[in-house]
């Protein structure tokens, strides 16, 4: 009969103890304001970022149509040197295959180069947007008491209801 009674007593103090760690830990969790952002989404669909791409299109349109000058000059001189080249005397075809290969060598630089600095030019702007939403992340959090505010990319589940990409779009859209 002890033993009944000793061990009806431990299974009621086990549930008491188990209610108030789970009553604990959801008050707990009740009092932490976690949101979610698709940091992919802010970097593509951004204000500043669509202006960013705009403007790097805008510097580097002229190196990009100054490319294509070089290669509609190479493949003329390619042609040329396809359909006429064997009636052509034997200096002014090895001349034109000489200019050829230094269009190509001009134009495989220019590209290359061109490349290396909208690369550049790229990661400066990324960075640039990436300071900027972290502001705007951060005046988010600051103003609505989020207690931790997590990239969407590396989670596995999220609930719609924490995802704040919306609202940092719409601060965004202000700078």
């Amino acid at each position: 009969m002890k033993h009944k009674i000793l061990g009806r007593t431990l299974i009621a103090i086990t549930c008491i103890l188990v209610a108030s760690i789970y009553g604990t830990a959801r008050a707990l969790a009740e009092d932490i304001k976690i949101g979610v952002v698709d940091t992919e989404r802010v970097l593509a669909e951004s204000a500043p970022a669509v202006r960013a791409l705009r403007k790097i299109e805008r510097e580097f349109l002229p190196r990009d149509q100054e490319l294509k000058k070089l290669a509609v000059q190479a493949k003329e001189l390619q042609d040329l040197l396809e359909k006429e080249g064997k009636r052509m005397p034997e200096a002014e075809r090895r001349s034109k295959e000489r200019d050829l290969a230094a269009l190509n060598r001009e134009y495989q630089r220019g590209q290359r180069q061109m490349r290396e600095d909208l690369s550049l030019r790229q990661n400066d702007e990324v960075a640039a947007l990436q300071l900027t939403a972290t502001k705007a992340i951060q005046i988010i959090a600051e103003t609505e008491k989020y207690d931790l505010i997590l990239p969407l990319r590396d989670l596995v589940y999220r609930s719609p209801r924490i995802d704040i990409t919306d609202k940092v779009l719409k601060a965004l859209a202000d700078k």
